[in-house]
């Protein structure tokens, strides 16, 4: 499974892609930023699933939930505040930080992952 990763905190993204590598997915691109994703996206990027930080640097990253949504890739956000702040998104996978490895397991399989 190719996971799209976007968190902004350096460490969080490390310890987030270790967790994917060893899952046995692959990273298709960790951003850090809404615009950086957005030019991913637009240049043709694509995943199997993401993992959005809800909020990066001060911007929410809703607009990049609605580009994925747009295409069909599943999503989840990822946040310390214990829920995604617009009621759009009330019923996307949510995903505590810190993240648990069992939780993590847990909404990738919802995406299909077979572990």
């Amino acid at each position: 499974m190719r996971v799209l990763v976007v968190e902004d905190e350096g460490l969080v993204a490390m310890t987030l892609e270790d967790m994917l590598n060893e899952l046995g997915c692959e990273v298709a691109f960790s951003g850090a930023a809404v615009a950086e994703t957005l030019v991913w996206l637009d240049a043709g990027g694509s995943a199997d699933a993401a993992l959005l930080d809800v909020n990066l640097g001060g911007e929410y990253a809703f607009a990049i939930a609605d580009a994925l949504a747009d295409r069909g890739t599943p999503f989840a956000f990822s946040t310390g505040y214990g829920e995604a702040p617009d009621a759009r998104f009330s019923r996307t996978p949510l995903l505590s930080k810190p993240i648990r490895r069992e939780r993590l397991v847990e909404v990738l399989r919802g995406f299909g992952l077979q572990a």
